[in-house]
C-alpha cells in the first residue's frame, strides 16, 4: 500500500465510522415502528448509508478490501446500487435490520482497522 493509498484508506475508514455514528444518533431511542413512520429519519439514515458505502467502495477499488476481512463486499455494493437507483423500492424494515444488526460489527471492524494506521 502506497503512502497515498494508506492515507486514503484511513480517511475512508474514518468516514465509515463517522456515518455510523451519525446513524446511531439519528435512531437513538427509536423503535422500529417509529423509524418506519419517520420519513425524515429514514431518508437521513439512507443518505448516511450511501456515504459509508461509497467510502467502502473506494477502499475496495484500491484493492484494500482485506483491511476488513469477511466483509460482504458484493452485498454492500448491491445495497449501494439500490439506494442510488431503486430508492423508491427501499424496504424500511431491511434498512432498520442493517442499522441494528450489521452496522455495530462494521463499526467495530472499521475502528480496529483504523488502529492499524495509527
Amino acid at each position: 500500500m502506497t503512502a497515498s493509498s494508506h492515507s486514503n484508506t484511513a480517511r475512508n475508514l474514518a468516514q465509515v465510522v463517522e456515518n455510523i455514528d451519525v446513524i446511531e444518533a439519528y435512531v437513538a431511542g427509536l423503535e422500529e415502528s417509529a423509524f418506519l413512520a419517520d420519513a425524515k429519519t429514514r431518508d437521513a439514515v439512507e443518505r448516511c448509508l450511501q456515504r459509508l458505502i461509497e467510502a467502502l467502495d473506494r477502499i475496495r477499488k484500491r484493492g484494500d478490501e482485506n483491511i476488513i476481512p469477511g466483509l460482504p463486499w458484493t452485498g454492500i455494493q448491491g445495497l449501494g446500487n439500490r439506494l442510488r437507483h431503486e430508492y423508491d423500492a427501499i424496504d424500511g424494515v431491511q434498512i432498520w435490520a442493517i442499522v441494528k444488526e450489521d452496522l455495530p460489527s462494521l463499526k467495530t471492524a472499521a475502528l480496529k482497522a483504523l488502529k492499524g494506521f495509527g
